[in-house]
């Protein structure tokens, strides 16, 4: 390798040693093969060192092994990465402890690497007492039968090559007398985590003693690279070919069956006998050359297929598609990193915040600032959503309803006439202004109770045989208050329902804003036990608040039972409008009824009666004939006209002051009168009432449901208790899951910062 390559290579090694390997996926190459496939014969014809040999070694956990060429003294460095915890879940950061002294001598290492899978198999022991141990074994006795931890040799010498590989366990076919089937699973799964990345080169071990669809490391490898983009395959034991099928062999060398981007490689590595005879990588490697330069087939395939042969191309291959994976890998691999540790931090972000670690003293800054928070909505927030604009909406609905309960006089002499009622001008134009409610606004509001039963129309002739029904000792032409006052607590019966409405409809908006706002702040402390306990309390202290308003708006109801008002000027004039207003009616009634028999040439006086009645209202008539005049020249003033017209009809000498003397007395003035005052009377009563009511609400129940909120639940909670402490502490406990998946973000979190910190320092 170039110092570049080596220079990667050791970078990537670096990255592993974090355990960031758990989190993203990093270049590295996985040696994959059933048992007895010569897996351990293949990594020691790679690393140049000797295994354990006995029954069970080198299948309980992976085997790590990072060569690195060196001009110094060959040496190997034995050491255990954990980076998962005795139930297999991935650790925070990985440890890296050093197994034992530095390994000068080979014949060394195969003993270290016995006792170090020990210290992976056991993991309640400390690793240093299986170093003390005189005979370990590894197959009886253990914690765990299988591992995701790892033993790693780091090697380095003068004929060591630059390359990094992990030795998986070999897969199990079947479990003997005594074996557990779930490791057939549980090692297929191991293995699985290794190759089903993108980024881990599959390198594929399969003897050629057994039949090769009877391999299932092959099956699973495929299934993973089912394009064989990723995978070396390995034949080992090609002395062990049963007679007649060598042929069926030298096809995948050719690449011609199972083909692969990388193709097929051949090893021949040494027998038992030859190990018992203390074999030396250089001896082993010579006798590799001497089999496949002296043994047919494989002295016989062409030129451009030996290259496939011996243990030495097989290296270099590795070496060469390692560096290259790891050229293409790497650049990306800072993004991805970074891209990772902001989304963790963001999902650390969303979970609730964890225990504090004074939980009374949490506890009552969150009750504050809740307290606040409240304060500030009750006195009005700018937007839509706010509490004071969601209780306008059903104030207006209440004012509106109010109003439309005005009694409906008529002055007409029976229900049944055909003339209609236009509303006064006046009361148009005061109503100009108010709020319109929309459909749109209606979609979500609730109605129940807020409608009030239409009324009759009370036309004037009812009116008159009530107050005649009425009259007891009064003076002829003097009528019983009692009528009035009658007629005026029958429109208050229908206040009740729509007021009683209004409380419950801001109590609903009222408790679910608070609802909100409890959630809000409350929400996220331990598992909801403080914000449910808090719900209750506020949802009682509304009620409470509820309770004295409707108190309030009944004692309103109760007042507005007796007519009164000191607001004379208000209610004269009013009535004043409305008694015109009604004069008129009648008299445009019998206009209208006269106008067809009567004759049009001359003025009579019915039509100056009507002229007369015409400048009564105060409204209409203006100060003088002369101002008249100035406003409009080309209009001809009404009182000149019907003063005119009566000169005409034989009544000269008249003034404006004597024309109201003209008119002649109404059968039912009197009626007129009584409606007026009533009508009157609604306007002052019910403008005071829709003020009044919205205020006792706003004072008993919506500023009464912010008062003293802090001092409410300090008292309710019983924070200055004595189990206050330990209540606050209990409160604060995060659920479960949230615990563990909180620590499985932390512990992600600093892989990936500590492998950051590789990268910048690399």
């Amino acid at each position: 390798m170039s110092q570049q390559q080596r220079r990667m290579l050791d970078l990537v090694n670096g990255l592993h040693s974090t355990g960031v390997q758990v989190d993203i996926d990093l270049p590295q190459i996985a040696v994959v093969g059933n048992q007895s496939a010569g897996k351990s014969s293949l990594i020691e014809s790679i690393s140049g060192i000797t295994l354990p040999r006995a029954s069970g070694t080198c299948t309980r956990c992976p085997t790590e092994c990072r060569l690195s060429y060196s001009s110094q003294p060959w040496k190997c460095v034995v050491s255990l990465r954990i980076t998962t915890d005795r139930s297999g879940q991935p650790l925070g950061q990985s440890r890296n402890e050093t197994f034992g002294s530095t390994i000068y001598d080979k014949k060394e290492v195969d003993d270290r690497i016995r006792r170090a899978q020990l210290a992976i198999l056991n993991p309640d022991k400390p690793a240093k007492s299986f170093l003390n141990d005189d005979e370990p074994s590894l197959t009886e006795g253990n914690s765990l039968t299988f591992s995701k931890n790892c033993v790693s040799l780091a090697i380095s010498g003068p004929d060591v090559a630059d390359l990094s590989f992990v030795d998986l366990p070999g897969l199990i076919a079947s479990v003997g007398r005594g074996g557990n089937a779930g490791d057939i699973k549980l090692v297929e799964g191991l293995v699985t985590t290794y190759i089903h990345k993108s980024n881990c080169i599959i390198l594929l071990t399969v003897a050629c003693e057994t039949d090769f669809e009877n391999q299932g490391a092959h099956q699973l490898a495929k299934q993973y690279d089912p394009e064989g983009k990723r995978t070396i395959g390995v034949l080992t034991k090609p002395d062990r070919i049963p007679a007649g099928e060598e042929q069926s062999w030298l096809k995948f060398i050719r690449n011609e069956k199972e083909p692969l981007q990388n193709n097929w490689f051949c090893v021949k590595q040494p027998a038992s006998n030859d190990l018992k005879n203390n074999w030396t990588w250089q001896q082993a490697r010579q006798k590799e050359d001497e089999f496949f330069t002296a043994t047919s087939p494989w002295n016989e395939l062409e030129a451009m297929y030996v290259r496939y042969l011996r243990t030495k191309n097989l290296v270099e291959r590795l070496s060469q598609v390692l560096s290259d994976l790891i050229a293409k890998t790497l650049p990306g691999i800072q993004r991805e990193i970074d891209g990772m540790i902001f989304k963790t931090r963001q999902q650390i972000g969303d979970l609730p915040n964890p225990p504090p670690a004074n939980a009374l003293n949490e506890v009552a800054k969150l009750v504050k600032d809740f307290d606040a928070d409240t304060r500030r909505n009750i006195e009005g927030v700018p937007h839509k959503e706010g509490i004071i604009q969601r209780i306008r909406l059903p104030a207006e609905k209440f004012r509106r309803v109010i109003r439309k309960t005005a009694p409906p006089f008529l002055p007409y002499n029976n229900s049944g006439s055909a003339h209609s009622l236009a509303d006064p001008e006046f009361l148009k134009q005061e109503e100009d202004g108010d709020e319109e409610v929309s459909d749109e606004d209606d979609e979500d509001e609730s109605t129940a109770g807020l409608f009030v039963e239409s009324v009759d129309s009370i036309c004037v002739n009812e009116v008159h045989a009530r107050m005649t029904e009425s009259r007891s000792r009064e003076l002829p032409g003097n009528f019983p208050f009692v009528v009035q006052r009658e007629y005026i607590k029958d429109i208050l019966l229908q206040w009740e329902n729509p007021a009683i409405w209004l409380c419950d409809r801001v109590f609903q908006i009222l408790a679910e804003h608070t609802k909100e706002l409890v959630h809000h702040h409350f929400s996220t402390f331990g598992q909801g036990m403080l914000e449910q306990r808090i719900q209750l309390i506020m949802y009682e202290h509304l009620g409470n608040c509820l309770e004295a308003a409707k108190k309030k708006v009944a004692w309103l109801l109760k007042v507005e039972g007796e007519p009164f008002t000191v607001n004379n000027h208000y209610l004269a004039d009013y009535k004043e409008k409305f008694l015109v207003y009604y004069r008129r009616a009648r008299r445009d009634a019998k206009r209208k009824a006269l106008s067809p028999g009567t004759r049009r040439s001359s003025p009579t006086k019915m039509t100056s009666m009507a002229m007369v009645e015409e400048t009564r209202s105060p409204m209409n008539r203006p100060r003088s004939v002369f101002q008249s005049a100035s406003i409009d020249e080309g209009a001809v003033d009404p009182i000149t006209e019907a003063l005119t017209a009566l000169s005409r009809a034989g009544y000269p000498g008249l003034t404006q002051d004597d024309l109201p003397k003209l008119l002649g007395q109404d059968d039912m003035e009197p009626a007129l009168e009584i409606m007026a005052t009533v009508r009157a009377y609604f306007q002052v009563s019910y403008k005071r009432f829709v003020d009044n009511v919205p205020m006792a609400i706003d004072y008993e129940l919506v500023r009464g449901g912010e008062e003293d909120v802090f001092q409410l639940l300090w008292s309710k909670l019983e924070l200055d208790g004595p189990g206050a402490h330990q209540m606050c502490i209990d409160y604060a406990q995060e659920a479960a899951q949230v615990a563990d998946r909180r620590e499985e973000l932390e512990k992600k979190l600093e892989r990936l910062v500590l492998a950051t910190r590789r990268l910048i320092n690399s």
